[in-house]
């Protein structure tokens, strides 16, 4: 390919970055991997409580729960990040982020299957070079599959309660210094800082949307465009499904 195909990395623009899952990372978690996505690295650990939230309890509704908390560590990016418990309080993009892990991971997960317990999963970024919260959905089906099986082992379901795979991956338009903005795949720091346009896109493997995020920056889009980020972000999607599959065998 010439060069100026090339992205700053060397990455096509339909590129992923290189991916691996590195499973029971969390010794006494009953899930747990190590989610690299490039330089960008989030553990994610999946804990059981044999309990429901009491205003699930409180109304009568049956099954389980899935829960997520989301945390960058000080050391994840190049200027330190105080603690939230420093401040007194979650930032509202942490909020944000573990709200959106939770509807992803509730979508493919059959609550009356898993039982009146509660799954909680950590996501905690070591280190972020964009993608954080795609790669923490990602990873944390691998630790929701590990904990699956955890319970199985245990005797305490008898089928699975995870319906679909889920994940998720950003596209956006980014700016080329040869030539025009492009749409790009898998947009790292530096890429999704100059973006014109940013999208995250979690999908299931039944080929179904959980949550579509895009936004213009100080900028307009069609719905051409749209439809290219979407298409781009499903066939990433399906390579990230087959890593997944990968690191649980």
């Amino acid at each position: 390919m010439p060069k100026k195909s090339l992205r700053h990395d060397g990455r096509q623009p339909g590129q992923l970055r290189p991916i691996e899952y590195r499973v029971g990372i969390a010794p006494h978690a009953a899930g747990s991997v190590l989610a690299v996505c490039g330089n960008t690295q989030v553990i994610c650990a999946a804990s059981l409580e044999e309990r429901v939230p009491r205003w699930k309890d409180a109304q009568g509704i049956p099954g389980g729960w899935v829960t997520a908390e989301y945390s960058m560590l000080p050391y994840s990016t190049h200027d330190r990040k105080p603690r939230d418990i420093m401040k007194g309080r979650l930032d509202g993009r942490s909020v944000e982020i573990q709200r959106l892990i939770g509807r992803s991971l509730r979508a493919v997960v059959d609550l009356e299957k898993l039982g009146p317990r509660t799954l909680c999963v950590d996501c905690d970024v070591l280190a972020a070079d964009g993608g954080t919260r795609t790669t923490a959905i990602s990873g944390t089906y691998v630790a929701l599959k590990l904990a699956e099986k955890t319970l199985m082992d245990a005797g305490k379901i008898k089928k699975s309660f995870l319906k679909a795979q889920v994940a998720a991956v950003s596209v956006g338009i980014v700016p080329d210094c040869e030539g025009p903005a492009r749409p790009l795949l898998d947009l790292d720091y530096p890429e999704d800082s100059a973006a014109e346009v940013d999208m995250n896109v979690i999908m299931t493997s039944k080929n179904e949307f959980v949550e579509v995020q895009a936004t213009g920056e100080e900028a307009t889009f069609p719905r051409k465009e749209m439809d290219t980020l979407v298409d781009l972000a499903a066939k990433g999607i399906r390579q990230i499904f087959k890593l997944q599959k990968a690191a649980l065998k």
